[in-house]
């Protein structure tokens, strides 16, 4: 009985929001498509850090999600991106 509730205490599953980055890039999840801009979610996101996001992977079935990283500006070739606030 103590061993079916400690192994039965162990096993769960966490919440993963839709949208989670950090200044390496993030995750978008494919939930999203349709609704709303992906592009500028992850625009937005990196620009917070000034980097510019670039698409890693884009698979189309239920549970994926979109990957992201946010990557350094080449020096002369793009000004730095611009930072919203609302």
């Amino acid at each position: 009985m103590l061993g079916g509730l400690l192994l039965g205490g162990t096993a769960r599953a966490d919440f993963v929001p839709p949208f989670k980055g950090n200044d390496t890039g993030g995750i978008i999840s494919t939930s999203f498509l349709g609704r709303a801009d992906i592009r500028a979610m992850a625009g937005a996101h990196c620009a917070q850090y000034g980097k510019m996001a670039k698409f890693l992977s884009f698979r189309r079935s239920y549970g994926d999600y979109i990957s992201f990283a946010c990557r350094w500006v080449p020096y002369g070739r793009y000004e730095r991106p611009l930072r919203v606030r609302y």
